[in-house]
């Protein structure tokens, strides 16, 4: 018979504000209603597209045309980043390791970090040349590097593209030099840029730097809400005639962190004052809440005929939600799961979910897991196991009410 236990938890002030960085992304981007806690609407963007998500759990606070498909110009190196730190954090490359610059490379135009054809130069400061200095040059000789060739390396973008669920986006090159091959989305850079500051925190710096000085020539970042007294400390800037002037942004404060995608802006200054206005409304006015972290162990569950006797449920993935400022008080949390578990279990094995509900409606959801192994017991486990399991679902409920506070 299968049972299940629900738990109501009511969220308080103590909960603590999130700390670490989550990703869940809807796959369509809704912007929800705020109006009953007073919250102004969004500052209104003289772009092609653009949004404001909360890096975490990808709540959407602020669109315009977010799915619509638009040279992303050389927003497209952070898949290429993306790419290399994933290679980084793998082992399978090195900072230190010295890249042969091709001649292709070295002759690929528009902006450039001048290294010399022939020259060998460390994937550190390759990865500079295009945080900082947005050079086409260090993107082709990284991507030759990593994938052989350059068509080779584009088809290992569209692949992670793809993994990540961005869905309105096809690379053709790994610069963003203007083709009409080469397109994304603003949704799917903001999914993009929160996977880097989520999935490779270790290199997230590369985009704060201002400065890169390389063959003599001293370059500045483009991103001009680096230099100003704001807490921005990223990504990446982007421009063509094709697709105007972009900016992917993002900044963090007291544990919440945002992310800003602009399109299709109409000057290097407008791009820079939009992003941080989007930021501006975000800080004013929400925060991110932590409900779970990944792996915590939430509560020990029975299972039966299983070499342990209980297995601990938890969540796979670190688990938040974007709420007003105001709105903590209104929130409630149900979780529901299973009270029947039968061995084997498997590590991150669904066993049931959690809701938040803010004032009665769900604005967020997750499965609970386990989070170890439980093979089969031996024999007589098996079978004394099995003659309380039985017991136990005749004296039993199908459910079980508790409040739980929250940690």
């Amino acid at each position: 018979m299968f049972k299940k236990i629900r738990f109501t938890l009511v969220a308080l002030i103590s909960i603590a504000l999130f700390t670490c960085q989550m990703t869940a992304f809807a796959n369509t981007p809704a912007v929800a209603n705020w109006s009953s806690y007073n919250i102004p609407s969004a500052p209104e963007l003289n772009a092609k597209a653009y949004i404001l998500v909360d890096a975490a759990t990808g709540q959407v606070l602020a669109a315009k045309n977010p799915d619509m498909k638009l040279e992303p110009a050389s927003l497209t190196k952070l898949m290429t980043l993306y790419l290399v730190f994933s290679e980084l954090a793998n082992g399978q490359l090195k900072l230190t390791v010295q890249v042969l610059i091709s001649k292709k490379a070295w002759k690929t135009g528009g902006s450039r970090m001048f290294v010399k054809v022939g020259s060998k130069v460390s994937v550190e400061d390759l990865i500079q040349g295009i945080t900082v200095q947005s050079g086409n040059d260090a993107t082709v000789a990284l991507a030759e590097h990593l994938g052989g060739t350059t068509d080779a390396f584009v088809q290992m973008m569209n692949q992670s593209a793809e993994s990540l669920g961005m869905d309105n986006t096809h690379f053709a090159d790994p610069t963003g030099l203007p083709s009409p091959e080469n397109l994304s989305s603003a949704h799917d850079l903001s999914i993009l840029a929160s996977a880097i500051i989520d999935q490779y925190p270790q290199y997230y710096h590369y985009f704060s730097e201002k400065w890169f000085v390389w063959n003599n020539i001293r370059q500045p970042n483009r991103n001009k809400l680096l230099w100003r007294e704001f807490n921005v400390d990223g990504l990446k800037t982007g421009y063509t005639a094709g697709a105007g002037y972009c900016l992917v942004s993002s900044a963090a404060q007291n544990g919440t962190r945002f992310v800003t995608v602009v399109l299709g802006a109409p000057n290097a200054e407008t791009r820079a004052n939009d992003s941080q206005a989007l930021l501006n409304y975000a800080f004013r006015f929400f925060q991110t809440q932590k409900i779970y972290s990944a792996g915590q162990n939430i509560v020990e569950q029975r299972v039966w005929k299983g070499q342990d006797k209980y297995v601990a449920l938890g969540v796979a993935k670190n688990f938040g939600v974007t709420l007003p400022r105001t709105a903590l008080a209104d929130i409630k949390i149900t979780m529901e799961y299973s009270n029947d578990i039968v061995a084997p279990v498997t590590q991150n094995q669904v066993v049931g979910t959690i809701n938040v509900y803010l004032k009665n409606q769900l604005i967020a959801t997750q499965s609970i897991v386990a989070l170890r192994d439980d093979p089969k017991g031996g024999f007589f486990t098996r079978f004394f196991s099995g003659i309380a399991h039985f017991f136990y679902g005749l004296f039993h409920k199908d459910t079980v009410m508790q409040d739980v506070a929250t940690k």
